[in-house]
């Protein structure tokens, strides 16, 4: 098995949480199969969101305003898999990891030095409803997303009917995590 640097990107903005720990359980797979792992909790950390502005590089850094990104910038242009592990706000990505998925157009512009060698992607979602349709927006996006940039989806994991801290405990999600981690 080649050896990868995965980049888990977190959305929550509340430390130890459910998509937090399903996160730890995926970590735990990837690393015990020898890749290599980076995290960013996009959730707390300040990225604004992208001002089309269009100055992407110009000071030699991704973004020319100063924020979060600033420090993941480097960890997704080393990144060889995207992983998204995230509560659903509103059918949807938390405000907070969306600006990061906005910001790394960037990434895409002719002037970029280190384009994007993300190959790979994983969404793992969880959230307090049960709805059947839940998770329809939010896959939606992903999906576009993983067409967009030609990444090859390694799966996705969405839990329904959690809320409180530790609720992903007693469903099964955390081993499907760290299954979903060997296997990348």
């Amino acid at each position: 098995m080649e050896k990868k640097t995965i980049l888990v990107l977190t959305g929550s903005p509340r430390k130890g949480g459910n998509s937090d720990m399903m996160a730890e359980a995926f970590i735990e797979g990837a690393t015990s199969v020898g890749h290599e792992v980076l995290r960013f909790d996009a959730g707390r950390n300040t990225v604004n969101g992208c001002r089309a502005c269009g100055a992407c590089w110009a000071k030699g850094s991704a973004c020319v305003f100063e924020d979060g990104f600033t420090e993941l910038a480097p960890l997704l242009a080393k990144a060889d898999v995207l992983v998204l592990s995230t509560p659903l706000y509103w059918f949807n990505f938390p405000s907070q990891l969306k600006a990061a998925v906005d910001k790394m157009n960037a990434f895409l512009k002719p002037v970029c030095p280190t384009p994007l060698k993300i190959k790979e992607s994983v969404l793992m979602v969880c959230a307090h409803d049960t709805d059947d349709d839940l998770f329809d927006g939010i896959d939606r996006t992903y999906l576009q997303m993983v067409h967009y940039l030609k990444l090859k989806d390694r799966g996705s994991l969405g839990v329904r009917g959690i809320s409180n801290k530790g609720d992903v405990v007693s469903t099964g999600a955390l081993e499907k995590a760290r299954d979903i981690g060997r296997s990348i």
